[in-house]
């Protein structure tokens, strides 16, 4: 695994965090916030996964 893929599933996973917590507490901009999070995340991942295949 590179950088960008661990950072990126890191940020995923505080973000789904994020995202549960404010549906739990009814703060819906934190839960906004955590969806934001988790897909950026998700986008950092997919670039990491695209460096490693073009590296092979």
């Amino acid at each position: 695994m590179n950088k960008d893929q661990v950072k990126g599933r890191v940020k995923e996973a505080a973000g789904k965090i994020k995202e549960v917590t404010g549906k739990v507490v009814g703060n819906k901009q934190m839960e906004v916030d955590g969806k934001i999070e988790k897909h950026a995340g998700k986008v950092q991942s997919v670039v990491g996964d695209a460096r490693r295949d073009l590296k092979k």
